[in-house]
């Protein structure tokens, strides 16, 4: 005999309530805005359209660390898009990403701008015009795309599906909690295998590939995300504590993730970006989210 709660799915689904959870007012199964409004446009060659979250980290990183490296052409005015606010889905977000998440960024260094969406995509753009951050031997490259694409394709699960069901549903269930911290710490487990042997994921350099997942992974077993360091046991991987710690470390990194930050401590967060001098301002205290 079934048990009497058991969900039955339709023959055809339709949308007719909310789903309920943090989420459940922006969530919605059609595309395209809901409102006009323009976004807005600063001074610099890069405008960023985004929020703190670890897909936003990882660009804000990248910025970061090009300009320590000199590269002026890659000042930028980071932009806050309160996604639980909807910003997402105004007219001009869309245009510049039509799926409406972020990160987005607009290139206006040339004489047309150049709109390009999804975090891994604006690495890449980004890694091949300034000509840093990606090996340019085939193997090397190959190396890094792949782990790129992998962290690409893996975090969904990390995210969509561990945290969402652990941290974010409205109601806890084993079912799907085991199912995705099952295949959370599988894919901790792939990156410790390949830390062991290898400094960074694309080999001994440093890359765009572990700017895409340490903001993921390193913030998994540094403790910052969804609070299951303990629940996933992450001492389990030392490899990966390892690579998260000597990322960490680097500067660039450190003023990357605060960038577009609204959460936290409030010394950490940097909601706007618009100038390398914005570090060096005290924070003021932060508007109720």
């Amino acid at each position: 005999m079934s048990d009497s709660t058991e969900y039955v799915p339709p023959a055809v689904w339709t949308w007719n309530k909310a789903n309920g959870g943090r989420f459940a007012h922006i969530n919605r199964p059609i595309a395209g805005p809901t409102h006009e409004k323009e976004l807005p446009i600063g001074r610099h060659p890069l405008q960023l359209y985004s929020l703190g979250t670890p897909n936003g980290v990882k660009v804000t990183i990248l910025l970061e660390e090009l300009l320590a490296l000199g590269f002026t052409g890659a000042e930028y005015d980071a932009w806050l898009i309160k996604t639980l606010d909807g910003d997402q889905f105004s007219s001009g977000f869309v245009e510049v990403n039509p799926n409406s998440k972020i990160p987005a960024l607009m290139d206006r260094s040339g004489p047309e701008p150049i709109r390009i969406f999804e975090s891994g995509s604006i690495l890449l753009y980004l890694a091949e015009k300034f000509g840093v951050f990606i090996p340019t031997t085939p193997a090397g490259r190959a190396e890094c795309l792949s782990w790129l694409f992998w962290q690409m394709g893996s975090a969904p699960f990390l995210g969509g599906g561990f945290g969402h069901f652990y941290a974010y549903a409205p109601k806890k269930f084993e079912y799907p909690i085991d199912r995705f911290a099952m295949e959370t710490k599988r894919q901790l487990d792939v990156l410790n295998r390949r830390l062991e042997h290898s400094e960074y994921l694309a080999g001994d350099t440093y890359t765009i590939a572990d700017m895409a997942a340490f903001p993921w992974y390193g913030g998994v077993v540094k403790g910052w995300l969804y609070e299951a360091a303990d629940f996933l046991s992450v001492h389990e991987y030392p490899h990966v504590l390892r690579w998260a710690d000597q990322i960490y470390d680097r500067p660039a990194v450190r003023r990357g993730r605060r960038v577009n930050r609204v959460v936290g401590d409030p010394a950490e967060q940097l909601r706007e970006r618009h100038d390398a001098s914005d570090f060096d301002v005290p924070p003021a205290t932060p508007p109720v989210e």
